[in-house]
């Protein structure tokens, strides 16, 4: 059974954040509320986050200096951030925003679609990375411990279980492109990405699992 991902909605207005969930729920994955930036971080400390939903403009801490705060850190550098706007951004935003390294902007009033579909393909992500890192973990360990024809089954199931995340990972990136007229970039690269961590991986099954 797939682990359900964890969302981050930062925003410190409460009605932003009702409105989010409820363009949201539908995944069925754990949304969590941050009412500020600072609470943001502290959130982030201790809870593996799919993606995170940044307002830009809030007291204290705004949207760009979370970012910046959550991208210098090693756990957290790679998680993606989509900032969330009630006005429109200048190009000197813009330029604050793809420089803390966040992957998109998306300007209020969101359609909830849009929102939702970019959201799913972020958690899908996280969750194909998820079972990669299990199922290296259980090649690392099972592995090491089985011999002989024991040892020959579990590589079978292994070498079938990451051909099935190739699977799984080609049919998201053909979502993507079905979905997105204008394609999202940073989802594709994304992808490409995890395409590539993926291929080294069934590589190194195969290669467990010897000659046929």
């Amino acid at each position: 059974m797939t682990q359900k991902a964890n969302i981050l909605l930062v925003d410190d207005r409460d009605e932003n954040l009702i409105a989010l969930e409820a363009a949201l729920t539908s995944l069925d994955q754990n949304l969590v509320r941050a009412n500020s930036g600072e609470e943001a971080l502290k959130h982030l400390l201790g809870t593996d986050f799919a993606v995170i939903l940044l307002d830009v403009v809030m007291p204290g801490m705004d949207g760009f200096e979370t970012a910046a705060h959550i991208k210098q850190r090693e756990k957290t550098k790679d998680v993606p951030i989509i900032f969330l706007t009630a006005q429109e951004i200048d190009r000197h935003e813009v330029f604050r925003g793809y420089a803390s390294r966040a992957v998109d902007f998306l300007l209020k009033p969101f359609d909830p679609w849009v929102l939702r579909s970019k959201v799913e393909v972020f958690v899908e992500l996280h969750q194909l990375k998820a079972q990669m890192r299990e199922q290296a973990r259980t090649l690392q360990r099972d592995l090491g411990q089985e011999t002989g024809e024991p040892g020959k089954a579990l590589a079978e199931q292994l070498s079938q279980r990451a051909r099935q995340v190739q699977a799984d990972l080609t049919r998201l990136r053909e979502h993507i492109v079905t979905n997105y007229q204008d394609v999202d970039q940073p989802l594709v690269d994304g992808v490409r990405r995890m395409d590539g961590s993926v291929s080294r991986l069934t590589t190194l099954v195969d290669t467990l699992h010897g000659p046929q």
